[in-house]
């Protein structure tokens, strides 16, 4: 039996028990139930209080304290949805060694630049030292008089530093290292991250100052602490990237103040981090001539098309399980694939090993590419190479069947400014762009076909 006046809550999503549980029943976390005080409900009468501010008509809010001011970081704002709102909280997530505190530096370098006098940034750092931060500045040339640091990892004092240095813009690296005097627990547990967090969305919206946090996360990408750390901020964008790979992608996973599904590109140097406002050419290979096993889609990520290019290598197998191995791609539609392309193509993969990549460490789990998995297999399988002015978009179903993919007028305007001349698509893929001949297909036979004629 449980403890009476106990009770037991988690720390993802909140939901309260009556008794501990190995598995939340609301967010399946396992081992987060934590145990509580007194569970009986106090409940109070809560008398009323003079308003803040009276309540006016919607239409008579001023708009003015609420324009979004730009970072001074083009790809930045664009996920943003056009730059940092006066009083916004914004969590950027990521892997260790992404490249976020260098993202960060160059957005407190941009902004200092242009507003350091009247609003300087403000650049609060709990993981590194000053000095290690100034070395990684003078790194990447981001020095500017207009950038305070300040190396805290109290609540309280880094409120002491806002008023002092009233700055424009607060950068808080990481909010797990941050610990707050009124809440008990270790800094990174449950408790103080859900606490110094609400602080500093309090002072935000108390100062109409933009607040940028950095987030560790979990083994499987998820944001480190209690899910509600996600409900309490503005914005939450992840960064992304192969640590082999220089490229970086910033994508917004919740915007109360723009579009919800932009990305941003990045290019990580040895000299900082530069935006990518046209990506596509970092995930295709310019080969001198065709090569057999290679196929070009274009993917959507957010609004922004971006052509892909997706290998293939079909070998013997020396060994009495064939391997597939899969990089870049979502394995479990590979496979649907390679079942469909020996049951409605009479492609045999019995006796041979099958590898699938994409080009620029690129990953895409959109079903818009799987016309163009199916080609670059044929193609390796073949060994005849594909036409390197040739872009295919489609979904593959079980029955061989290609169905209709979103926004292929604005993929192939895409694929038509980069120079592709043909295209494999499904039927009645509706307005399409000059400029490229297109054939429609409507099985994956037809598909075949259409790849050696194209």
């Amino acid at each position: 039996m449980a403890k009476k006046g106990i009770s037991y809550r988690c720390g993802e999503c909140g939901y309260e028990a009556a008794k501990w549980v190995g598995r939340c029943p609301e967010c399946q976390a396992w081992g987060t139930l934590e145990e509580r005080g007194d569970a009986r409900p106090v409940i109070a009468r809560v008398a009323a209080g003079a308003p803040s501010a009276p309540a006016r008509p919607i239409a008579q809010v001023d708009l003015e304290s609420a324009q979004a001011r730009r970072t001074g970081v083009p790809e930045l704002d664009r996920v943003l949805g056009g730059g940092l709102v006066p009083g916004a909280v914004v969590l950027l997530a990521g892997e260790p060694g992404v490249g976020k505190s260098t993202l960060l530096l160059e957005v407190a370098y941009r902004w200092a630049a242009r507003d350091g006098v009247s609003a300087p940034s403000l650049y609060v750092t709990g993981e590194e030292s000053a000095g290690q931060v100034r070395l990684r500045a003078e790194r990447t040339g981001n020095l500017h008089d207009g950038m305070f640091l300040a190396a805290e990892s109290d609540l309280a004092a880094v409120i002491g530093h806002v008023d002092a240095v009233k700055p424009g813009i607060l950068i808080v690296d990481s909010v797990q290292t941050m610990s707050s005097p009124q809440a008990e627990g270790a800094p990174g547990g449950v408790t103080q991250v859900r606490a110094v967090t609400a602080g500093l969305v309090a002072l935000a919206k108390e100062r109409g100052l933009p607040v940028v946090l950095v987030g560790h996360v979990t083994k499987d990408g998820s944001v480190a602490g209690p899910r509600v750390l996600e409900h309490l901020v503005d914005v939450v964008l992840q960064f992304e990237g192969d640590r082999h790979s220089t490229l970086r992608m910033v994508r917004g996973v919740k915007n109360r103040f723009g579009p919800a599904d932009e990305i941003g590109c990045f290019e990580l140097r040895d000299d900082g981090i530069i935006g990518v406002p046209d990506p596509s050419g970092l995930f295709l290979n310019r080969h001198a001539e065709a090569v057999p096993g290679t196929a070009i889609t274009v993917t959507v990520e957010g609004k922004r098309p971006l052509l892909c290019e997706v290998q293939a290598l079909v070998a013997e197998s020396s060994l009495p399980q064939p391997r597939r191995a899969v990089s870049g791609l979502d394995s479990a539609r590979v496979g649907m694939v390679l079942a469909v392309l020996e049951k409605r193509g009479g492609i045999k993969f019995g006796k041979q090993d099958v590898f699938t990549a994409t080009v620029g460490g690129m990953k895409v789990t959109e079903p818009a590419i799987d016309l163009a998995v199916v080609l670059a297999i044929a193609s390796s399988s073949d060994d005849v190479a594909l036409s390197p002015r040739l872009v295919a978009l489609g979904e593959v179903g079980l029955a061989g069947e290609i169905r209709r993919v979103t926004g292929v007028g604005r993929r192939l305007a895409e694929a038509v400014r980069l120079g592709f001349t043909h295209a494999i698509v499904p039927p009645d893929p509706g307005k399409l762009p000059d400029g490229i001949r297109v054939l429609e297909v409507a099985n994956v036979a037809e598909a075949l076909n259409a790849a050696h004629h194209a």
